[in-house]
C-alpha cells in the first residue's frame, strides 16, 4: 500500500468510524435526557467526517486518472477493495468503541450543560483532566449485548434489511462511479456524477425509513414506553446490519460500476 492509498484508506476509515459511533449518541441522549444537545455536539464530529470526505474525493479522482494513464485496471479494482475493507474495519472498531464513546459523550453533554461552550469543552477534553476521565470510563462490549439478541430486535426486520441495503449503496456509491469512469473513460465525468443518484437512494432509505423509526423509538425510551435494554438491542442489530452492509458493498462494486457505465451511455 503506497502513501496515497494509505491516506485514502485513513480518510475512508474516519468517515465510517464516525458513522458507526453516531448510534451511541442516541444512547448518550437517553442517559442524559438531553437528546437535542447530544446531536448538536455530535455535529462537531460530523464536521470531521465531512472534512475527510472533502479530501477523499480529490485523492480518489487523482488515483483514477493515474491508473487511466498507466492502464492498471487490476490495481485500481484492488485499491477499491482495500477502501471498502477499511469501511468494514472502521465499523468493527466503532462497534467495539460504542460503550466507551457513549459514556464519554454523556459526560461531554453534562459538561456542556454547565459551561455552554464548545471551545471550552474541546479544551477540557484534550487537557490532562479530560484524558483521565476518558481513561476512567473505558469499557468493552458485554457478552449480554450479543446473547440477548434472541429476545428481539426492537425494530421491524424490514428496517434492518433496509439498513443493510442503504449502507451498502452509500458505501459503494462513489467507488462504483469512479470505477465506472475507468471502464468507460470517454464518459467518466458523467459516470462520476451518477454517484449522486446512488447516494441519493441510500439517503432516502436512511432518512425516510430508518432514522424516523429510530427517532420514535428514542422518544419512546425517554417516555418510558420502551425499555432501555430493548433499545440497546436495536442498536446492536443496526450496527450488525451496518457491518453486513459494508460486506455487501464488496459484492456490489463491479456490478454497480458496470450498471453506472451503461447508464452513462444512455442518459
Amino acid at each position: 500500500m503506497d502513501t496515497q492509498l494509505f491516506i485514502i484508506f485513513f480518510l475512508t476509515f474516519v468517515i465510517h468510524l464516525i458513522g458507526t459511533l453516531a448510534y451511541s449518541v442516541r444512547i448518550a441522549g437517553i442517559r442524559t435526557r438531553r437528546i437535542a444537545v447530544s446531536f448538536a455536539l455530535f455535529n462537531v464530529l460530523i464536521l470531521a467526517s465531512r472534512t475527510s470526505n472533502s479530501f477523499q474525493g480529490p485523492f480518489l479522482a487523482k488515483r483514477v486518472e493515474e491508473n487511466l494513464s498507466h492502464g492498471a485496471e487490476h490495481n485500481l479494482l484492488s485499491d477499491f477493495r482495500w477502501l471498502l475493507f477499511s469501511a468494514t474495519c472502521a465499523t468493527l472498531l466503532g462497534a467495539f468503541l460504542i460503550p466507551t464513546f457513549q459514556r464519554v459523550f454523556s459526560r461531554a453533554v453534562l459538561h456542556f450543560q454547565v459551561h455552554r461552550s464548545i471551545p471550552r469543552l474541546l479544551l477540557h477534553g484534550f487537557m490532562k483532566g479530560g484524558v483521565a476521565q476518558i481513561r476512567d470510563v473505558v469499557s468493552v462490549p458485554t457478552r449480554g449485548n450479543v446473547t440477548q439478541l434472541h429476545l428481539g430486535r426492537g425494530l421491524a426486520s424490514r428496517i434492518i434489511l433496509l439498513n443493510v441495503i442503504g449502507v451498502a449503496l452509500w458505501t459503494v456509491g462513489v467507488f462504483a462511479s469512479l470505477y465506472a469512469g475507468y471502464l468507460n473513460p470517454e464518459l467518466r465525468v458523467t459516470a462520476i456524477t451518477l454517484s449522486s443518484i446512488v447516494n441519493g437512494l441510500a439517503t432516502i432509505l436512511m432518512f425516510v425509513f430508518i432514522d424516523p423509526q429510530m427517532s420514535m423509538m428514542t422518544d419512546d425510551v425517554v417516555d418510558g414506553k420502551v425499555s432501555e435494554p430493548c433499545f440497546r438491542r436495536a442498536i446492536v442489530w443496526l450496527v450488525g446490519s451496518r457491518f453486513l452492509g459494508t460486506l455487501v458493498a464488496q459484492l456490489l462494486l463491479v456490478p454497480a460500476a458496470t450498471m453506472i457505465a451503461y447508464v452513462a451511455k444512455i442518459v
